[in-house]
């Protein structure tokens, strides 16, 4: 744990933005200002990382998948390389609006990139003329491009991993509409309304982003290792029931907003998520 904080501290997660540059809502994570820079409360980031750790792997360990979403610069390398490691989807090019509330047209479209592929693989291409070859690894590649990293997802995630609430704030939306919990590193100018577990902190430092996306991806593994082993220990048709008893949201003690925010999900408790129709427009 001490490597941990070190390590987050060198990365310069305390570094928020400007004073005047700043969201009054993040006033409980402020530790203080230097030189009309506000400094970011260590121990609140370190509160929030290990919270959103211990949810990410229960997450995982339910059967269920975490969806990571960095379309900055600062976020995208860091993302691509722990999330697909892990065997998670991601999003690092650009927030399709519909992505989650009109998932059905995406699955489409990721279907039609299946379909493109099979044309290119099986030498069908040289059957079409120069102009429709190039169309169509056009479209290969623009679907590739922002679809890619969704891929294999099937399903809607059982999470959302996000850096930077202002960047991100549609793909926020959508999962709050849909009852999807999210996880967001959060800077001194973000709103941690939007978020269900924030982990406040400098979300424009790449190696910051790095040592929490890698952390969250850790958890993410241990809790396919865990269900790996629930999976292999429980009897047919009982491993999908733990916590189905368990409260939704209640006795999340203390007054104060933030606390009642992150103490909602540290019991454990599961979020619902809804299945009804995807909304229309993407």
């Amino acid at each position: 744990m001490a490597s941990l904080v070190q390590e987050l501290i060198e990365a310069g997660i305390h570094f928020g933005q400007r004073r005047s540059n700043w969201n009054p809502k993040m006033a409980p994570y402020i530790h203080g200002v230097r030189n009309q820079i506000h400094i970011v409360d260590v121990r609140e980031s370190i509160k929030g990382l290990l919270l959103a750790k211990r949810f990410i792997e229960k997450t995982i360990g339910d059967g269920k998948d975490v969806c990571f979403v960095g379309t900055k610069r600062q976020a995208r390398g860091a993302i691509e390389h722990y999330a697909a490691e892990a065997g998670m989807p991601y999003v690092t090019e650009r927030w399709l609006g519909g992505t989650l509330t009109n998932f059905r047209t995406i699955r489409e479209r990721l279907k039609r990139l299946d379909e493109l592929d099979r044309i290119v693989e099986s030498g069908e291409m040289k059957n079409y003329s120069k102009k429709m070859e190039s169309q169509l690894m056009r479209e290969r590649k623009k679907i590739q491009r922002n679809l890619g990293g969704v891929r294999l997802m099937t399903k809607l995630p059982g999470a959302l991993v996000v850096v930077d609430t202002n960047r991100e704030k549609n793909a926020l939306l959508e999962a709050r509409s849909l009852g999807i919990p999210t996880v967001c590193l959060v800077d001194t100018d973000g709103d941690p309304d939007l978020v269900n577990i924030p982990i406040p902190g400098n979300d424009d430092s790449m190696r910051t982003i790095d040592i929490v996306v890698r952390e969250l991806c850790d958890a993410v593994k241990k809790g396919k290792e865990g269900r790996a082993t629930s999976a292999g220990d429980s009897p047919a048709g009982e491993g999908s029931d733990s916590g189905r008893g368990e409260g939704r949201g209640e006795g999340s003690g203390g007054p104060g907003r933030r606390r009642s925010s992150r103490a909602k999900f540290r019991a454990g408790d599961d979020a619902p998520v809804a299945t009804s129709e995807p909304a229309e427009g993407a």
